[in-house]
């Protein structure tokens, strides 16, 4: 339930790099750190234990 709700706030606040086309050979630490931040809350959320 936790991280439900930590990726709800993420989809709000942080920027999606998806939508704007990054490619992943050209971004900075920033942008690669925001990414590897979803992707881990989203996961969190996603898994069913």
């Amino acid at each position: 339930m936790f991280y439900k709700l930590l990726a709800k706030i993420n989809k709000a606040i942080l920027p999606s790099y998806t939508k704007k086309g990054l490619d992943l050979s050209k971004a900075s630490k920033l942008q690669l750190a925001i990414i590897g931040w979803r992707y881990y809350v989203t996961t969190k959320a996603l898994d069913k234990n």
